[in-house]
């Protein structure tokens, strides 16, 4: 790609006001960029703007908003042939933001990611698939995912990430555990489990790294699992995983890395996926290696495998 190349932001209407935000895309205008400005209006817009771009030969497609924003544009920019797909890059504007905030892309200035977007680079990352969707951070299902679906949405306004703290904290004591049977390659678990979490990404919740080995280069996806325990160590549990407890029993948590996954029960499961909640008995995830060129910038190379 040129140092000249053109791009379209796709920007979620409910920030389409940023302060920041015309201005930053009037600068990369002033330093020779073509910019294509889109706003959402509803769910499906971002991944139709983000198709639309690809298909007409731009050279990348910058998702405004949060995790729900970048992967509908991911998701429209993966409906095309591999060939034809166009770089992606985020100006982290959500409540959240947990991929940007993994790759270390921050959400302070919009110009910090649009230039990222005018200026590096793309590395090709995995895409992970849940049935014919995409996304490239954490899909999540049980009890976290009945949090961020219960989560307020002016709270998630006037709060930020301490929303899904508060939700979770509330609804703790309905905490339950589902019958759950995971399949992969040499890898079968059954049992009762709280929470099940399948990662490209590293982070979901708003900073709570579920997934704290994943690497979005490594054609792998990372499966975390929190088997139903007595309601006594529950707690502590809870308590130690947020803070990356390294010495956590061997028995305490399930940890695996797979190309694919297949995960049933008998009840209907709630999976979030980058915020749309998805329901169903059966859900089966599958990697895509390689798959989407990403405006990453050189504090991301925790995440990246095969650096360089």
């Amino acid at each position: 790609m040129s140092i000249s190349r053109s791009f379209r932001v796709v920007i979620n209407g409910k920030v389409a006001g940023h302060p920041l935000l015309r201005p930053a895309i009037e600068e990369v205008r002033a330093r020779g960029r073509r910019v294509e400005v889109r706003v959402t209006w509803e769910s499906g817009d971002a991944a139709l703007f983000a198709e639309e771009a690809a298909r007409n030969g731009l050279d990348g497609v910058v998702a405004v908003g949060g995790d729900g924003t970048l992967s509908e544009v991911v998701d429209g920019v993966c409906r095309l042939p591999l060939e034809q797909r166009c770089a992606v890059g985020v100006v982290p504007l959500g409540t959240a933001n947990d991929f940007a905030k993994a790759c270390g892309i921050g959400a302070g200035d919009p110009l910090d990611g649009l230039m990222l977007a005018a200026e590096a680079e793309p590395t090709r990352i995995d895409v992970g698939r849940l049935g014919n969707r995409r996304f490239i951070n954490v899909a999540s299902g049980g009890f976290g995912a009945e949090v961020t679906t219960e989560t307020p949405h002016d709270w998630k306004h006037l709060l930020g990430r301490a929303a899904y703290l508060i939700t979770g904290l509330t609804q703790v004591k309905n905490i339950r555990a589902h019958t759950l049977r995971l399949e992969g390659p040499d890898f079968t678990w059954a049992g009762r489990a709280y929470v099940f979490a399948v990662g490209n990404g590293r982070q979901a919740g708003g900073g709570f790294q579920v997934c704290p080995r994943a690497r979005i280069d490594d054609g792998l996806l990372d499966v975390f699992v929190l088997p139903e325990t007595p309601p006594n160590q529950l707690m502590r549990l809870l308590r130690d995983l947020l803070h990356l407890r390294a010495d956590l029993p061997p028995d305490a948590i399930v940890y695996r890395q797979l190309p694919r996954l297949r995960v049933t029960s008998d009840e209907m499961i709630q999976v979030n996926l980058d915020g749309e909640p998805l329901r169903s008995r059966s859900h089966e995830f599958a990697v895509e290696p390689a798959a989407l060129p990403f405006f990453l910038p050189p504090r991301a190379s925790s995440l990246v495998a095969h650096a360089g």
